[in-house]
């Protein structure tokens, strides 16, 4: 792998798991179920950012297989930020 493109892909990662962090902080102070799956989103896609070039040096996967591995995560971790986004938050909601 290029020293550039592993230097983008940890400075991607960090601020991804900042987001994460700060997101986690807000679901721990006001209870809020959306910040928790904003924070499990941030972590995957940051994840998922850096998982490709791991398994195609490390693992030894194709460049297709690994590819196809860091893309699934990265839309789960999308999933999980919409989800947020769109879900229903049922803290304060009485039956």
């Amino acid at each position: 792998m290029h020293p550039g493109l592993i230097v983008a892909k940890l400075v991607t990662m960090v601020l991804g798991f900042l987001i994460a962090y700060q997101a986690y902080r807000g679901y721990r102070r006001n209870h809020s179920r959306p910040m928790l799956y904003v924070a499990i989103g941030f972590v995957l896609i940051s994840f998922g950012a850096v998982i490709e070039g791991l398994l195609f040096d490390v693992v030894g996967l194709t460049l297709s297989d690994s590819g196809t591995v860091a893309t699934i995560i990265v839309a789960v971790g999308m999933l999980s930020v919409l989800y947020a986004l769109y879900g229903r938050d049922t803290k304060g909601v009485e039956d």
